[in-house]
């Protein structure tokens, strides 16, 4: 007969040290030999840092068509590709992978090169040439995912070992994005080049499962030109080096474990356009742009090799101690700081991107957009028609977003590019102070506003009403996906409203009807918001005499409040991207509409907790 611990638990484990919480913390990039000729834009495949490869590219003196093997030592000359091309999409092994896609002298490739340990074979050609791509999964079965053909492509091909066939598209069109997946069903895609600007950089990351790409949480930067990067699932990915919005070359690292992006150690070498292939603990980043050069230098990420793996949440027991302990997460505590002054003072505006590449559009009396680059904000076009108290697709780039709605009671939509604003399909009810949510200019939400339950959804052509609210109210904070989003907060004019006029409740959308969840600790309109519908920030906020500097963090199940704003304040700009890296930018104060930027940072660590009985 089975036990009880068979069927509902596990056995409580006895160590006499504290294993490592997390293998994150432990890793570290090291020096490993160098490649014997420098380059960038490779395609790359492998499976660690002791089984990779690099193929293709170019460097100032030459196209290289030869590809490289590593055995965790040294690098070797192997075949040559049969055709000379960078830029290209590489997955597989070193002793069975693929490289196909890129670009050469004569343009887009379409032509596919397939490995097998000792020599490379032309098989089928991708159904649409185009370079910058990503690829992921196995010589037999794997995708070569968007890029660049003379616009930024959505496109997804299936390869069966034989031939390709397009597939569902992603929800971003992007090129010079990083990749993450060992096979063809289960995959991640991060970062790149986005919209139709020039070069528009993203931090949106979406996920693979065999059949729908599904937009998750954003990198904490935004960054373009980490054409391959590494890890094995949607689940397990690096991301590392790239160049970020200031066109800077970066050396940061973050980790994404199904739900968010960490930042771990840096590069020792600031680069883009690496060869990096390998898993989450065990990956290369080799050669690449410096800038200035292609250096042949290779560097290795590795986690601790005493790492033992503890499941989040599992309770064991130390005997060296005598106490029972858990493996949690635990959240830092969190701090704001002053960032760069917008160049025009404002409040009710609209604001998207992430904390080092914003946006902020309308406001009080206004139609000008500015973008923030992490230090300073910059004028661009301006908006066609100015708005306050309008909504927007929060969670969405810098370089692509929808703004709607806002006064007077518009239901005017306009879509920016990185360039421009351009009206498009108008709102079926338009209103002010709804709450905004979305990925891009083809994806976003609406719901409340104006005393109003109403939903709607935009697909990239026209807004369609889906199921309501379940509370009615107007300055609201909004946040997350069409598919999975929060609505926070907001003035519902009801002084008998349960919990009173300006209510603390919040609601969840899974795509098709809202869930009333855990309220925030304080009531309020007005709000700021950041994040994703599982790990999001609520901060500000006020009702009518008063001006909040409060934040609350959100786990999933929960809100806590963290540390004060230092100005409190209501009716800014926010949705910069994620809970542990925000920004509120402008916003009404007690005395005048301010031009502060504050930046948020969280850190979120796992640890070993004791368990103390009361």
């Amino acid at each position: 007969m089975a036990s009880y611990k068979t069927n509902k638990g596990f056995a409580v484990q006895t160590v006499s040290t504290d294993p490592v919480a997390s293998a994150l913390p432990t890793g570290t990039w090291s020096s490993g030999s160098n490649l014997n000729e420098g380059r960038e834009a490779t395609g790359s495949a492998g499976v660690s840092n002791s089984s990779a490869m690099v193929f293709g590219g170019q460097n100032p003196g030459s196209n290289p068509v030869n590809a490289e093997v590593y055995n965790g030592s040294a690098w070797s000359e192997v075949a040559n590709l049969l055709t000379v091309r960078w830029n290209p999409a590489g997955f597989g092994t070193v002793t069975a992978s693929i490289a196909t896609g890129g670009e050469n002298p004569g343009g887009n490739l379409a032509t596919t090169n397939s490995w097998n340990g000792s020599a490379w074979t032309e098989v089928g050609d991708l159904n649409q040439a185009r370079a910058y791509c990503a690829g992921m999964g196995t010589a037999t079965a794997g995708l070569a995912v968007a890029g660049y053909t003379t616009t930024r492509v959505d496109t997804v091909e299936s390869w069966n070992g034989s031939s390709w066939t397009e597939i569902a598209e992603i929800n971003t069109a992007r090129n010079n994005h990083g990749r993450s997946g060992f096979t063809n069903t289960d995959g991640l895609i991060f970062g790149g080049a986005s919209g139709a600007g020039a070069p528009g950089y993203t931090a949106i990351t979406e996920s693979w499962n065999g059949s729908a790409w599904t937009e998750v949480a954003n990198l904490n930067a935004a960054r373009h030109q980490i054409n391959t990067s590494s890890g094995e699932s949607s689940s397990s990915a690096l991301a590392s080096g790239g160049i970020n919005p200031n066109a800077s070359r970066s050396a940061a690292t973050e980790f994404f474990n199904g739900t968010s992006w960490t930042e771990l150690n840096d590069l020792s070498l600031a680069r883009a356009q690496m060869g990096t292939a390998g898993t989450a603990n065990s990956s290369i980043a080799a050669s690449g742009n410096i800038g200035t050069a292609t250096p042949t230098a290779t560097e290795e990420w590795e986690t601790s090799s005493s790492f033992q793996q503890q499941n989040l949440g599992q309770v064991y027991y130390n005997s060296g101690s005598n106490a029972f302990k858990v493996t949690q997460t635990v959240f830092g505590a969190g701090s704001w700081a002053s960032g760069g002054d917008m160049n025009e003072a404002r409040a009710q505006s609209t604001g998207a991107g992430t904390q080092d590449a914003g946006i902020v559009a309308g406001g009080t009396g206004s139609v000008n957009t500015e973008q923030y680059n992490g230090t300073a904000w910059t004028e661009v076009a301006n908006l066609n028609v100015g708005v306050t108290s309008a909504s927007i697709s929060a969670h969405s780039p810098n370089a692509s977003t929808l703004n709607f709605g806002g006064s007077p009671d518009t239901d005017k939509t306009e879509s920016w590019d990185n360039s421009s604003w351009t009206e498009v399909a108008n709102l079926n009810s338009g209103r002010l102070g709804g709450a905004g949510f979305g990925v891009s200019n083809t994806s976003a939400g609406m719901a409340g506003g104006e005393l109003t339950t109403n939903t709607e959804l935009y697909d990239g052509s026209s807004w369609t009403e889906v199921n309501n609210l379940n509370s009615a109210r107007r300055y609201v904070g909004g946040l997350g996906t069409v598919t999975a989003a929060l609505v926070v907060a907001g003035d519902t004019d009801n002084n008998s409203f349960p919990g009173g006029r300006y209510t603390a409740f919040v609601e969840s959308w899974n795509g098709t009807s809202w869930t009333e969840i855990a309220n925030i600790n304080v009531g309020r309109a007005y709000v700021g918001t950041s994040g994703i519908q599982t790990d999001a920030i609520v901060f500000g906020g006020a009702p009518p005499t008063t001006y909040l500097a409060t934040t609350e963090a959100w786990n999933g199940s929960s809100w806590t409040e963290v540390a004060d704003m230092a100005q409190g304040r209501r009716a800014w700009s926010s949705g910069a991207g994620s809970a542990s890296a925000a920004i509120a930018a402008g916003g009404e104060g007690p005395s005048s509409v301010l031009a502060v930027t504050e930046e948020w940072n969280l850190s979120e660590t796992i640890t070993n907790k004791t368990i103390t009985v009361g």
